[in-house]
């Protein structure tokens, strides 16, 4: 698969590495152009390219950026794409945003409502960077890590769950896009080592 990522921060580089490892193509880019990053490619195994070639190269895109900066993409960047929304509200970072405030809606419904032409899944953003890259453990290892994924399309969610699996972990799915609610910041669910079982529960607890 061609995964392309826009941003090539913590998330960025370690999706990166882990991605090309399972044997996928992987380009990364930024807001600054490639040569920002040029150094990523030995320690990774990606490519680099604009933010235009990665969404363009990829059949899978992440946004791996801070949710302040997606609304600085043009919406029609990331039309017909499926768009793995790998981003996290933090008040203190983004500002305050008062739909989210008043869990009106999820961060990734905002995204969605953005880029209104694709089809966004919510993973990759209740983890730790370096738990991502060093938790990951074969099938059948009892207590192996659970992941959780959301989104409207079974299709798309199973694209995602192949790459959990493939990096290592079990996979919960939460639900339509709305339930990515259940695993952002300050739930029972967000960045806790947690198995398949008791990843289900603290789901279900919100």
């Amino acid at each position: 698969m061609k995964i392309g990522i826009i941003g090539a921060g913590v998330v960025g580089r370690a999706l990166a590495k882990l991605a090309v490892n399972a044997g996928h193509e992987v380009m990364v880019s930024n807001s600054r152009g490639p040569r920002s990053m040029f150094s990523l490619p030995y320690s990774t195994g990606c490519t680099l390219g604009t933010v235009e070639e990665a969404a363009q190269f990829g059949s899978m895109v992440v946004l791996a950026v801070p949710l302040y900066a997606y609304h600085t993409l043009p919406p029609s960047l990331l039309a017909d794409k499926l768009v793995v929304d790998a981003c996290n509200y933090y008040p203190e970072r983004d500002g305050c945003i008062e739909a989210l405030d008043l869990k009106k809606t999820s961060s990734s419904e905002l995204i969605a409502n953005y880029f209104p032409q694709a089809r966004i899944v919510k993973a990759f953003n209740a983890i730790p960077m370096n738990d991502l890259e060093n938790d990951g453990q074969p099938v059948g290892t009892p207590k192996r890590r659970a992941l959780p994924v959301a989104g409207d399309l079974e299709s798309d969610k199973a694209l995602l769950a192949m790459l959990y699996e493939q990096f290592g972990f079990d996979v919960v799915d939460a639900g339509v896009l709305s339930e990515g609610a259940r695993f952002e910041p300050g739930t029972p669910a967000y960045c806790k080592p947690l198995n398949k079982q008791e990843l289900q529960a603290a789901l279900a607890a919100v």
